[in-house]
């Protein structure tokens, strides 16, 4: 069933209490703009995916705390759009799952409001194109339903030199169109930024949510906003104790999220924070809070977010036994195009990269702390003798990555800084067959690298300590993984893959 709307709120407030332990994420690692709907007795949620493929992770809880992925809304890319991936929103009507998604159109770079929709929840995704495109930008759509009409609100940027606002207007009974000119819900005219609204009805007051700020980054500013108004259409007036849901001991600029209902009737709201120890190294991660009405105050308030004690940050050992590459492995589509296959034990990565691409493919996963080891077997290649690099990655970005691999008979470690490939160490290996790589980083981003063919783990010294750094891209994390640079008709081989954190 949608989400719904009507509410006896609980949405709780982000300060820690000294001597609690930290407060874990429900959904860890790099999962911004979480959207949330219930079918009456699960929980399913949609994220962000920016320029990782397949696009739009999807996951599924039974009690809103525990999470598992089951699938993305697109595994290849609408042919309309070229990248940025972002806010997508759930919502369920005649009898269809819906995502209103963001992303950028090829033919001229600016960010629509696309629509997909499905039997599933959780698969089958089949797009509709684009919906809306007003302006310089158009994003974060958001679906309301009042009195019998839907309406869709996003936010808009560049139009006519006014101020960034967030609009709204009348959608079509099948989801699929506007009807009518958008109107103005709210303007930025404290010039701090806003987007990632949400809104609920409560008595004769409709609250509109949104995030003010800047959203990401090492410089990141968010908090999450209310104002209200009797009318959907407005005007709204402002909280004057904004904001209401911000930084604690533990998480910082958090906002961009959506509610849902459980069935004891209360409140939750699903919303991305930074983790104040890891950072951008772990991007915006999943966090849920229970919206409530202080007795006798009619605006909202949060109490500290709910932790998931049971810390679902899980270490992957993925041995290559089912059918398919398990669903948490990622790439940066737009500069890769990678071949995938597993069967019996062995994983083979190879395909095309583009023109700029000097780092190769990427086979990533999301972390969910910033302190890790990773680990894999490359297997004997036809690519042996050749230049080919096999072996580990920690990937930022086309232009940001490092990583530890076999080309030819050499054990190397390497890295790419401003579109330059550099070998920064290597060894001679001493036999052929099998290879075990490792990559050690601490809290600090400092990375060991070893290997080994028999025996014991050899470590390989360099000159100056390698930092991860400089990896973390604006909007998202660095991820580690597999890794493959090479000729087209050829591929890498894995044996396994352990990502273990410390």
């Amino acid at each position: 069933m949608k989400r719904l709307l009507c509410f006896v709120l609980i949405i709780t407030s982000l300060s820690g209490l000294k001597g609690q332990s930290p407060i874990q994420a429900v959904i860890p690692g790099d999962f911004a703009d979480p959207s949330i709907i219930s079918n009456g007795h699960q929980y399913f949620a949609v994220g962000t995916s920016s320029e990782w493929a397949p696009h739009f992770p999807i996951y599924k809880s039974s009690d809103l705390v525990n999470w598992k992925q089951v699938g993305y809304v697109f595994d290849k890319a609408p042919d309309w759009t070229v990248g940025s991936f972002w806010a997508p929103e759930f919502y369920f009507m005649n009898g269809k799952y819906y995502v209103y998604y963001t992303a950028r159109r090829k033919s001229d770079n600016i960010s629509c409001i696309g629509v997909a929709v499905s039997d599933y929840p959780d698969r089958g995704y089949v797009d509709k194109g684009v919906l809306i495109d007003h302006g310089k930008e158009a994003i974060d759509a958001y679906i309301f339903e009042d009195a019998g009409q839907r309406y869709i609100s996003f936010k808009a940027y560049g139009l006519d030199k006014r101020p960034i606002e967030l609009l709204a207007t009348r959608l079509s009974p099948d989801g699929l169109r506007t009807v009518g000119e958008p109107f103005t819900l709210l303007k930025d005219d404290e010039r701090i930024g806003i987007e990632g609204q949400s809104f609920l009805k409560r008595g004769d007051y409709y609250y509109l949510f949104y995030s003010g700020g800047n959203c990401c980054g090492r410089e990141c500013s968010y908090d999450l906003r209310v104002a209200r108004s009797k009318k959907f259409e407005g005007p709204y007036e402002r909280y004057a104790k904004n904001p209401i849901l911000s930084e604690n001991r533990d998480w910082k600029c958090s906002g961009h999220g959506s509610f849902v209902q459980d069935p004891k009737g209360k409140y939750f709201y699903l919303y991305h924070a930074y983790n104040k120890k890891s950072g951008v190294f772990t991007g915006r991660q999943g966090l849920l809070a229970e919206l409530s009405w202080p007795e006798g105050n009619d605006w909202p308030s949060f109490q500290p977010p709910v932790n998931n004690d049971k810390n679902t940050v899980q270490n992957i050992e993925d041995l290559f036994r089912s059918a398919k590459p398990a669903l948490y492995w990622q790439w940066d589509w737009r500069n890769s195009s990678p071949v995938i296959t597993q069967q019996k034990g062995e994983l083979r990565l190879g395909g095309t990269v583009s023109e700029r691409n000097n780092t190769g493919i990427a086979l990533t996963v999301r972390p969910g702390k910033q302190a890790f080891d990773i680990s894999t077997r490359v297997m004997d290649s036809e690519t042996m003798a050749t230049n080919a690099v096999r072996g580990l990655v920690y990937y930022g970005d086309l232009n940001a990555a490092l990583g530890l691999g076999i080309s030819g008979n050499q054990v190397q470690i390497w890295q790419v800084k401003q579109n330059q490939f550099e070998v920064l160490k290597s060894v001679q290996l001493s036999a052929t067959g099998p290879v075990e790589l490792r990559i050690s980083v601490n809290d600090a981003h400092i990375c060991r690298f070893f290997f080994k063919q028999s025996g014991n783990w050899e470590e390989i010294q360099t000159d100056e300590p390698v930092s991860a750094d400089y990896l973390p891209q604006w909007d998202r994390s660095p991820r580690p993984g597999l890794h493959y640079k090479g000729a087209t008709d050829e591929y890498a081989r894995f044996s396994y893959f352990k990502l273990e954190y410390k």
